[in-house]
């Protein structure tokens, strides 16, 4: 996710933190220290209802970054590479592999929304506990508050719409049911279009009446629009490209720059790989050694341009997703063809290819006009 920072790792999963992810914290403290623990708690000074507040908000972000974990770790335990968890404004979300069987993929995506219902009741377990035999309101308001909040986020994510939890359930159980991984996609990611176009109505009406959960509801219902329409579209894209190679859709020969010309001169000569953005770097054998960006190399200062190599900037080879001219789409290789940078193709160590989300543009045109 773009706008996002490193923040050390959880059981070796790299873990990031998006810039609005303290926005969150801070709405959650607010809201808890403004409006809920003076109701549960009055009498107090604002010092102290400030402090819980963040104490409180600091205890969900943690909840909501198990939810995150519990789904990256039966990912991998079903042998899914997980690439990283980022916490962010509206919770979390985790990037795995591709999963290669519906069971997996239901598993995967109940592990969140059943962790989180495990610390709805811890939390409210507790919380009576702290209250009726410790007499300790402070802990018991906050385990509460936060057991309260883990049950709506667990009941909302499992809400029958992709790309919500309960989305991929239903995409699951599609799966399951017809073997066409695809087209459960697609109709999971309709299905969240749905609920979006239902929480954008209400949260207009909700702002209408004067009422602050609207804007919240516009939020939520935006994003969901979004991403259900990239559910959608990354559906169709499976479907266009089912039963071809990587070789069928690939750029042959891929456009390349040697990673020991300068940023100065590749700059310079960079106009017939421009509209792609990122190029294929090789090495004095004319054997791939990563990729750079465009972006990356106007980001050098001018005045260093002329003394630094593509290699000192490129994106290593180790670091590139790779593949093989004879493998099958969909797979993993789709999947890193639709990111950014392109996909290497390799035979026998050599460069063959690159396939981009340009060359997936293509075909899906040309469908379009066959059909149209």
């Amino acid at each position: 996710m773009r706008g996002s920072a490193p923040f050390g790792r959880l059981f070796g999963i790299p873990v990031r933190v998006h810039w609005s992810a303290p926005v969150l914290v801070a709405v959650l403290a607010v809201g808890l220290g403004s409006q809920t623990l003076p109701a549960w708690l009055p009498g107090r000074g604002s010092g102290f209802y400030l402090t819980a507040g963040l104490l409180g908000a600091l205890l969900l972000v943690a909840s909501l970054m198990a939810h995150e974990l519990a789904h990256a770790l039966v990912a991998r335990r079903a042998g899914t590479e997980v690439d990283s968890m980022t916490l962010w404004a509206l919770g979390g979300v985790t990037r795995i592999g591709r999963l290669t069987a519906p069971a997996r993929a239901l598993w995967v995506a109940l592990a969140g929304p059943l962790t989180s219902l495990v610390l709805a009741g811890a939390g409210i377990g507790l919380g009576f506990v702290a209250l009726r035999a410790l007499d300790w309101e402070v802990p018991a308001a906050l385990l509460l508050w936060s057991g309260v909040v883990n049950l709506l986020v667990a009941v909302f994510n499992l809400l029958p719409a992709a790309p919500l939890d309960g989305g991929r359930v239903l995409q699951a159980a599609l799966w399951w049911r017809a073997g066409d991984r695809e087209r459960a996609e697609r109709q999971a990611g309709r299905c969240g279009q749905v609920l979006a176009v239902l929480m954008l109505a209400g949260g207009w009406a909700a702002l209408i009446r004067g009422q602050g959960v609207g804007l919240w509801l516009l939020v939520v219902g935006g994003f969901l629009a979004v991403a259900a329409a990239a559910e959608i579209q990354h559906a169709k894209i499976g479907l266009a490209v089912r039963g071809r190679t990587v070789r069928e859709l690939m750029t042959s020969p891929p456009l390349v720059v040697p990673d020991w010309s300068t940023v100065a001169r590749c700059l310079a000569d960079s106009g017939p790989w421009r509209a792609a953005g990122a190029v294929a770097v090789v090495d004095l054998d004319g054997r791939p050694s990563g990729v750079v960006r465009l972006r990356t190399l106007v980001a050098v200062p001018e005045r260093l341009r002329d003394g630094t190599r593509v290699r000192d900037v490129a994106l290593p080879l180790a670091r590139c997703a790779t593949a093989g001219p004879e493998d099958e789409l969909p797979g993993p290789a789709l999947d890193a063809a639709l990111g950014n940078p392109p996909l290497l193709v390799l035979e026998d160590g050599r460069l063959v290819g690159v396939l981009a989300l340009a060359d997936i543009a293509v075909l899906l045109r040309d469908r379009r006009y066959v059909r149209g």
